[in-house]
């Protein structure tokens, strides 16, 4: 959570509206022009990957990915976390 609230602060800082930021979950995904938000890189994050949903196929969900496994996206901008 503490780094949750830390990615939220960020984006908000570099002009996203917080009304606007939801937390993914593994059964519903974005649609295609949506942005997504990525805590980058695993297992000790430093910086925030945003990304542009391009393409949404219809998928068996899969472990903790669930349906994002069909979800194509491009880079758009990294945001540090500090």
């Amino acid at each position: 959570m503490d780094l949750q609230e830390k990615a939220v602060n960020a984006l908000v800082s570099n002009g996203f509206s917080k009304e606007k930021i939801i937390m993914a979950l593994p059964s519903k995904t974005g649609n295609v022009g949506d942005y997504m938000a990525m805590l980058w890189m695993p297992p000790t994050p430093d910086h925030i990957k945003i990304q542009n949903i391009t393409k949404v196929e219809e998928v068996k969900p899969e472990g903790v990915i669930g349906l994002w496994k069909g979800v194509s996206k491009e880079d758009i901008e990294t945001i540090p976390l500090e």
